[in-house]
C-alpha cells in the first residue's frame, strides 16, 4: 500500500489523460484565484506604491541580504508565529502539504500508468507528507485555533475564513482514505475517489474565497516590512519611545504618558483559559 501508486492504479478505469488534465485544471484555478484575489484586495498595488514611496527616502541597506532573511526566517521558520505549537502546527502543514503536491505531480504525470513503475520512495513520500499535513491540520483545528483554546469555543463551529483549512484536510485525508481503500480492493473506493475530486477541486477553485493566495503575497509583506524597518522608514510610522514629548501625548489616558515602555507581561502573564 504505502509503495503502490494509486494514480496508476485507477488511470485503467478513467480517459485517457484525465488525472493529468484535472491537475492542470487545478494548477489553472490556483494562478487565476490568486490574481483575482490580488486585484480584488488591492495588494500588489499598495505594496508597490509603498515600495516606489519609501524605497528612496531611508538609507541605503543590503536588499539582497533582507531578501534571503525574508525566505529563511519568515517562509521557511515561519518567524512571525510567537506561539511554538502553532508555528510546529503550520510547520508540519506547510511542508507535508508540499510533500505531498510535488510527489502528487510525480506520480501523475511522471509515473501516470501501470507501464511506468513509480519508485517506492516517491509513494512512501506521498503518504509521509500527507500524514505531516493532516497532524499539523488537525492539531491546529481541534487544539490549537484561538476561539478554541483560549475562548473554549466548539471545533465544529465553521466560517468562511475556515474554507482553506477545511478543504484541505478533506481532500488529504479522502485522498489517503482512498489510496487506501484501492489498496485493499475495496468497492467503495470509487465512491471516495469522487469525493477526494470534489474536495480537491474546493479546495483549488475556491482559492478566491479561502486563506489560499495569502501564502503567495505574505513573503511580498514580511520583505517590505524589513526593508522599511532596516532602511528607516518604517511605514513612516512613529517609534515606540517615551522620550519624544509628541510620543507621550499620543495617548489619551494620563496614566501612560509617562509609563515606561516595558510594564511587564501583562496579559501574557498565563495563557488565557478562564471561559
Amino acid at each position: 500500500m504505502f509503495t503502490s501508486n494509486a494514480f496508476a492504479a485507477v488511470s485503467g478505469s478513467l480517459p485517457a489523460g484525465f488525472m493529468q488534465w484535472y491537475v492542470g485544471l487545478m494548477i489553472l484555478a490556483v494562478i487565476v484565484g490568486t490574481l483575482l484575489d490580488v486585484a480584488h484586495k488591492g495588494s500588489a498595488t499598495y505594496f508597490f506604491a509603498n515600495w516606489r514611496k519609501t524605497k528612496d527616502k531611508g538609507a541605503p541597506v543590503d536588499v539582497a541580504s533582507i531578501a534571503v532573511k525574508t525566505v529563511v526566517v519568515d517562509v521557511l521558520a515561519s518567524g512571525e508565529f510567537c506561539n511554538q505549537r502553532r508555528r510546529v502546527a503550520h510547520l508540519l502543514t506547510m511542508y507535508g502539504f508540499i510533500l505531498y503536491l510535488v510527489t502528487t505531480l510525480l506520480m501523475v504525470y511522471a509515473y501516470p500508468t501501470a507501464a511506468t513503475p513509480t519508485p517506492a520512495l516517491v509513494a512512501q513520500l506521498w503518504w509521509l507528507g500527507g500524514l505531516m499535513a493532516l497532524a499539523g491540520g488537525y492539531w491546529f483545528w481541534f487544539f490549537i485555533r484561538v476561539d478554541v483554546a483560549a475562548e473554549g469555543g466548539t471545533p465544529l463551529r465553521v466560517m468562511r475564513a475556515d474554507l482553506f483549512i477545511l478543504s484541505l484536510l478533506a481532500s488529504v485525508t479522502l485522498g489517503l482514505v482512498w489510496a487506501w481503500l484501492q489498496a485493499s480492493g475495496s468497492a467503495a473506493s470509487g465512491a471516495v475517489f469522487g469525493l477526494y475530486l470534489l474536495a480537491t477541486t474546493v479546495l483549488f477553485g475556491g482559492v478566491y474565497w479561502s486563506k489560499f493566495a495569502h501564502m503567495f503575497f505574505k513573503p511580498a509583506a514580511a520583505f517590505e516590512k524589513r526593508v522599511a524597518e532596516a532602511n528607516g522608514t518604517n511605514m513612516n510610522l512613529p517609534t515606540q519611545s517615551r522620550d519624544d514629548p509628541a510620543q507621550r501625548e499620543r495617548h489619551s489616558m494620563e496614566l501612560l504618558k509617562d509609563a515606561p515602555m516595558d510594564m511587564g507581561l501583562g496579559i501574557k502573564r498565563e495563557a488565557p483559559r478562564h471561559y
